[in-house]
């Protein structure tokens, strides 16, 4: 694979093809793309002349190129200054097998929104891959021959837990799949889960939190079902690991700073009821020795959100201040 095209060599198509470019806010206004439906437009892109005939490469000023990009970026927050975008290609479906397996998304898709009251519930999600053979053997075979007891994505909105588990290929170069996933009805699922299936027929996926999920895990017996790999971004980034540093300990909140239970009063005046029943449920988990302390931050931090809870601490910092003047 060329590190300045990332795949190999392609030449412009005649036929020039939007695939169901239609933004949407309900799936985090994700691209909606399936290789089966197109309609015209004044878009460009470049079909493999070789045994990539299954990748499809977006030049610049696609429509979906751009959006794809846009929101790979905006993802990675100040890591985005650090990242070069090599080139985003999409699955060209290109073959009987390949459209077979898009079929049978669009299956169980239906099947799941049946079962679930109309909601399949499908996002799209990252998967970080480990080689351009990786890419290949993925596109060609499903995620099935190579994971184990399930297969852990990125929310497309975040993509840094992605980016980092990439390996880094040559001169540099990692790549990201962004995948259709049926999530159907989720549940939690600890990070460090064994679990293999759902844990009654009521749940189709697992995440990590409901309000800010930062991960989506389907179970082995769904990854070829339930995940069509859509498109592939090439990238390299300088700098990865100070600037992965500074992303999760830059405005990290520490617990020290402000005891729990005012954080949880300060919290429901913000947060709907379910967000802090979860955080009263973790906090009582900790008291009970269930989960560390740490645990315990992640998952509020997770729920909250950063801003927030720097706000909420920062503000009880300042008033501890003032009645230290007054009592002292």
């Amino acid at each position: 694979m060329d590190s300045t095209s990332t795949f190999p060599q392609q030449q412009q198509m005649q036929d020039h093809r939007v695939h169901d470019l239609h933004p949407t806010v309900d799936e985090h206004s994700s691209i909606v793309s399936d290789c089966e439906s197109s309609v015209s437009g004044n878009t460009r892109q470049q079909q493999q002349q070789n045994s990539d005939s299954f990748l499809v490469r977006l030049g610049e000023g696609d429509v979906v190129h751009d959006l794809i990009k846009t929101r790979f970026l905006r993802g990675l927050g100040s890591l985005s200054n650090q990242t070069e975008i090599l080139a985003i290609h999409r699955n060209a479906c290109s073959d009987v097998v390949s459209q077979a397996r898009l079929q049978s998304f669009h299956v169980y898709a239906g099947a799941v929104s049946k079962l679930r009251g109309g909601n399949s519930n499908v996002k799209y999600a990252w998967y970080g891959t480990s080689s351009e053979n990786d890419v290949r053997d993925i596109l060609s075979n499903g995620f099935s021959h190579v994971h184990g007891h399930s297969l852990c994505l990125s929310p497309d909105d975040s993509p840094l837990q992605s980016v980092k588990s990439c390996l880094v290929g040559r001169d540099g170069v990692r790549h990201l799949i962004l995948c259709k996933v049926i999530l159907g009805r989720a549940e939690i699922v600890k990070p460090d889960t064994k679990q293999c299936y759902p844990s009654c027929e009521n749940y189709d996926s697992g995440v990590d939190s409901f309000s800010a999920p930062t991960k989506y895990m389907i179970w082995s017996s769904r990854m070829n079902t339930h995940v069509w790999p859509a498109y592939v971004i090439s990238f390299r980034v300088s700098s990865f690991k100070e600037i992965g540093m500074s992303e999760e300990e830059h405005v990290r909140p520490t617990s020290p700073w402000m005891p729990f239970p005012n954080l949880i009063s300060v919290l429901s005046k913000v947060l709907p009821s379910l967000d802090i029943a979860l955080i009263s449920k973790f906090y009582k988990a900790k008291q009970e020795r269930k989960i560390s302390r740490h645990e315990l931050i992640q998952k509020v931090r997770q729920i909250a959100g950063d801003k927030l809870l720097i706000s909420a601490i920062n503000s009880y910092r300042a008033k501890v201040q003032i009645l230290s003047f007054w009592l002292f």
